[in-house]
């Protein structure tokens, strides 16, 4: 394994999950049965596959993970990252409007790492293009979290 990142971070809405939770699925979320996650409408709400997988990947390799998320609906979000217990995995998360640049600004305030040291990964070209002009390597997330695109990433961050 080659130089790791001092930071991982995520983006949530189409990177974690399938969905975007402010306007695909409706909160509050519960458990039901089976630790299967449900919207208020009754609808089964789930991650991408191998989300905790990737999550557990980057624990064991003792690297710090962080999200970062624009969407409108914070408190939602938090609610699923609690209930899909991924807050376990997670340092720091920034989950509110604006731009992503913003989130990274206030992780590079709160944890003194730089930016240079910082590995992303998130759905929107938009998102990708902003962040990697501060110097964070970027990676985009064409269907969803995977174990090969978190190992892609983490071959990208040891290149550069």
């Amino acid at each position: 394994m080659g130089v790791l990142p001092r930071l991982v971070v995520f983006d949530l809405d189409y990177t974690l999950w399938p969905f975007w939770v402010d306007t695909h699925v409706t909160p509050p979320f519960r458990h039901a049965s089976a630790g299967v996650v449900l919207d208020a409408g009754g609808r089964p709400v789930r991650l991408y596959p191998e989300v905790v997988a990737v999550l557990e990947r980057l624990s064991s390799l003792g690297v710090p993970v962080a999200a970062a998320s624009r969407t409108s609906e914070t408190r939602g979000a938090a609610q699923l990252l609690e209930l899909f217990g991924l807050q376990r995995f997670l340092q720091q998360t920034e989950i509110y409007p604006g731009a992503k640049t913003a989130h990274f600004h206030r992780l590079q305030q709160d944890t003194g790492i730089p930016f240079a040291q910082m590995l992303f990964f998130d759905d929107e070209p938009r998102n990708i293009q902003d962040v990697s002009n501060l110097g964070v390597t970027c990676v985009l997330v064409p269907a969803g979290m995977t174990l090969a695109l978190l190992a892609r990433g983490l071959e990208a961050f040891a290149g550069s």
